[in-house]
């Protein structure tokens, strides 16, 4: 993916999490039950810790490109789809089925914290810094 795209990807995604956080806070109130509008708030906060971090990963590969960056985008940005995006979707249909795809999503964005850590510790022992 080129990088441009990686940063219209990432204020898009900014973008749905300010605009799904505004519609739980305000719209869902009264739809959902508390259970749904908690997972539906799960969702919208995943996304938003992740976005911010993917923010950080970019900024950090701006400035010194390590093996691996690219890959914790990857694994974050799928991880987000699948796991805040099952959850908007369970909570906003009702489709059960759809919650199958979290634990997935959540692997992945666990996946990509490893993938950062490798990254940075592959990065310090070749370069020899502390």
């Amino acid at each position: 993916m080129p990088f441009r795209i990686a940063w219209i990807a990432v204020a898009l995604s900014g973008f749905i999490t300010v605009a799904a956080g505004a519609f739980g806070a305000h719209g869902l109130g009264d739809q959902l039950s508390p259970h749904m509008l908690d997972a539906f708030n799960t969702a919208v906060r995943y996304q938003a810790w992740h976005t911010l971090a993917c923010l950080g990963v970019m900024a950090w590969r701006q400035s010194l490109a390590v093996k691996g960056q690219s890959l914790t985008l990857w694994l974050w940005a799928s991880g987000m789809v699948l796991f805040s995006g099952s959850l908007y979707g369970l909570t906003l249909t009702g489709l059960s089925m759809l919650g199958s795809m979290t634990p997935l999503g959540g692997v992945l964005l666990m996946a990509g914290w490893l993938t950062l850590g490798w990254s940075g510790w592959r990065y310090q022992s070749a370069s020899g810094s502390v």
